[in-house]
């Protein structure tokens, strides 16, 4: 099965770790993987994206116009990109950063996750990619959470290894907070 999410945000939201995240998780399950980053010249504040599509088979183009699944991590990417998630698709929202109100999305599921709450509550608003990528995992049901949790090891700098408890945290409420009842 092929299954393709579009992540955007602000540049220093890690929105490319998350990217590769998922990347590796696919691996680590055997997957086939094109990953696609894409952001502005500025470093952090600027915008930054990326599309993941991985597949037991072929994956074709890492070029998505209108994924299944996107992870919208502020509002100017929401107002840019969530209107092109497809029929019957799942954008998953940062309600802490991302108002909804008047959207006006029909024929897609709308999640919304307070993943900078859910990160400041875990004591480090650098989650928020960690929360994401767990709520999209629990969400879709496309990966496996212990398949992100491995693939940690390869998507962290061994330098970073020691906050791997962290970002499992992180990644398990994030999961918890996508499939909860509102």
């Amino acid at each position: 099965m092929r299954h393709d999410v579009f992540i955007a945000g602000y540049g220093g939201q890690g929105v490319l770790l998350a990217g590769n995240l998922l990347s590796y998780a696919a691996i680590h399950e055997n997957r086939n993987v094109s990953f696609f980053p894409a952001y502005g010249v500025e470093k952090r504040g600027g915008s930054a994206m990326c599309t993941v599509v991985f597949s037991d088979g072929d994956t074709g183009s890492p070029v998505v116009g209108n994924p299944s699944v996107a992870l919208i991590l502020n509002q100017l990417s929401f107002d840019k990109y969530a209107a092109k998630v497809k029929p019957g698709g799942v954008c998953i929202v940062n309600s802490t950063l991302v108002d909804t109100g008047s959207c006006g999305l029909t024929c897609v599921e709308l999640v919304a996750v307070p993943m900078n709450q859910i990160a400041l509550d875990l004591g480090d608003m650098r989650m928020v990619n960690m929360v994401a990528c767990g709520a999209y995992a629990a969400k879709s049901g496309s990966l496996a959470l212990e398949s992100l949790e491995e693939a940690l090891k390869k998507a962290l700098p061994e330098r970073n290894h020691r906050l791997i408890p962290a970002n499992i945290r992180a990644i398990r409420a994030g999961a918890a907070a996508a499939v909860s009842d509102p």
